[in-house]
């Protein structure tokens, strides 16, 4: 890839899409061959109200991830969740997971939420080291999630999400 992927807003129907969703399942099957860590949204449920999908594609426009955003007022006023973000595995390393946490992260903020809250599975050590990069810490588990003893759920708050843009402007007028 000789530029950064494009970040857009897709229907989970979109050409990539269903493959990119596919590919995440196994991957996580493959991690808990049990069943006890596939806590996952399916393509049906990504089309519901208050569901965002974002989309990474490469230059040829294949799409290489994808991460969603569900703010449905489920987890409380002013507090979305994230799922569903995978990467293909041969653009792993490039950057694009945190590029799409980025993306998601400042249109949330953007949309007044407060709390981003997300669930991963205890073998999915990765993703736990990518959220905790990006300042998710662990949480009690929340929702569907109590009671899986392979989930870990983890939150980053959003107030003063972007504060570092202003460091340059005055405080108040005359400053």
């Amino acid at each position: 890839m000789t530029t950064p992927p494009s970040i857009s807003v897709e229907p989970p129907h979109a050409a990539g899409v269903t493959r990119l969703l596919e590919a995440g399942s196994s991957y996580s099957r493959a991690l808990y061959p049990a069943g006890d860590g596939c806590l996952q949204l399916d393509a049906g449920e990504l089309t519901r109200p208050g569901v965002t999908v974002y989309v990474a594609r490469d230059d040829d426009g294949t799409a290489v991830g994808m991460i969603a955003l569900i703010d449905d007022g489920a987890h409380g006023a002013g507090r979305a969740e994230i799922a569903r973000m995978y990467v293909d595995e041969p653009a792993r390393g490039t950057g694009i997971a945190s590029r799409l946490l980025d993306r998601v992260e400042t249109d949330a903020s953007a949309r007044g939420i407060r709390e981003l809250v997300l669930q991963t599975g205890t073998q999915h050590l990765p993703a736990q080291a990518l959220y905790a990069k990006h300042g998710y810490r662990r949480v009690a588990p929340f929702g569907r999630y109590v009671g899986a003893p392979a989930s870990i759920c983890m939150a980053k708050s959003l107030v003063g999400f972007g504060a570092d843009l202003l460091d340059e402007r005055p405080l108040a007028v005359g400053e």
